[in-house]
């Protein structure tokens, strides 16, 4: 675990709680933009109705873009970045999922620094950002509101990449609990995975840090007493606010310190199989964290404790009944633990083990080192 310099990155401004999606309007109507560009996903449009209807009152002209469907491609970059370009705004505002606001944090960065997207994935490569840039999460999964992270599918190499810059942190973040009030129970339990895998897989890692760990333990244990609330009754309004508070405290991680071989696993079933980002780590999770646990029992073992499992006898142990508990959790939510029930076959593994092992950015931060075999093994048990 790293006790050195650590940088942390957020939005200027943070906004949370139920309804601060008004507090949004607040703000960007004294900003005086000219027009603003809203990006989003068709699913949410009826969802933000209410939220354009009083934005119209409030800002001279704004344009919706609803072209992100499922995970976001390279292609669907270019898309966003045309319509973005013939909108003649001065601002973008994302809203939506994680898919919706990876691609709002891109668009505007590569627009102003008039890069093409090849030259972006990496970390530090995006040069600038003067664009004003609000995102708004509808669901509470990514955390992205919060991270300089954006995961794109690039279809020349058809693999999941990175693209990581302080550029990509917004300006302004609104997490509003009411927004993901409609999510259905599936999304619910796929992204609220997603969030508890963030915070797991910062905490137990070779740079994890005093300052991230503060966040990553707790939104584990908000998420663990939460997530089946929020999938039983959508409209348990204290469930979602505390699953979005998880989802933002595991987003404050990303930056700093971000996740590991459960991620790096997830790529290839997204990339390949068009499996989404959530569903994908709800299934890899509990495989890496047998895979792990011997590398750092005492740090599973406080994971374990805040999922809610009792003390056993030693730290091995109880990290084993914080794994059944992830085990359970995804089974009480009608998540798949097999890759064979989400349609992957078994010829695939090899291919999907070489293409996570050049995730180099999140395998370096596992507590165990991973080999190509390692990966195999560990998809084949997945299955």
């Amino acid at each position: 675990m790293s006790e050195g310099i650590i940088i942390i990155q957020q939005p200027k401004r943070l906004v949370f709680g139920a309804n601060c999606s008004n507090q949004f309007i607040e703000d960007i109507a004294q900003l005086g933009l000219e027009k603003i560009f809203i990006i989003t996903t068709p699913p949410v449009l009826n969802v933000i109705k209410p939220l354009l209807d009083r934005l119209k009152s409030k800002v001279k002209a704004f344009d919706v873009w609803d072209g992100v469907i499922g995970e976001p491609t390279s292609d669907t970059f270019h898309d966003a970045l045309e319509a973005y370009r013939s909108s003649k705004a001065d601002a973008v505002v994302g809203i939506g999922g994680g898919s919706v606001l990876d691609i709002s944090k891109i668009v505007p960065a590569l627009d102003d620094s008039d890069q093409d997207i090849q030259s972006a994935y990496g970390i530090g490569n995006v040069k600038c950002r003067k664009t004003y840039l609000a995102c708004l999460p509808t669901t509470a999964g990514t955390g992205s509101e919060v991270s300089p992270n954006s995961i794109i599918i690039d279809k020349i190499e058809g693999i999941k990449k990175g693209i990581i810059s302080p550029y990509l942190v917004p300006d302004a973040s609104y997490v509003d609990p009411i927004l993901t009030l409609t999510v259905p129970p599936s999304m619910t339990a796929s992204t609220g995975m997603d969030a508890l895998t963030h915070c797991i897989e910062s905490y137990a890692n070779l740079f994890a840090h005093p300052i991230t760990d503060m966040y990553a333990i707790e939104g584990i244990k908000l998420i663990a007493s939460n997530l089946k609330k929020a999938f039983d009754n959508g409209e348990d309004i204290n469930a979602r606010t505390n699953m979005s508070l998880g989802s933002l405290y595991g987003g404050f991680c990303l930056g700093p310190v971000n996740t590991g071989a459960a991620h790096a696993l997830a790529y290839p079933l997204g990339s390949d199989f068009h499996i989404p980002h959530g569903l994908a780590n709800s299934l890899m999770l509990p495989y890496v964290f047998e895979f792990n646990l011997p590398a750092m029992p005492d740090r599973y073992a406080k994971i374990a404790l805040a999922l809610g499992a009792e003390p056993a006898d030693n730290e091995e142990e109880t990290a084993k009944r914080g794994l059944e508990i992830i085990k359970k959790l995804c089974q009480d939510c009608q998540i798949p633990l097999k890759l064979s029930k989400i349609g992957v076959p078994f010829s695939a593994i090899e291919k999907m083990a070489k293409s996570a092992m050049t995730v180099t950015r999140l395998l370096k931060n596992n507590p165990r080192q991973l080999q190509l075999r390692d990966a195999i093994e560990i998809y084949e048990k997945a299955y």
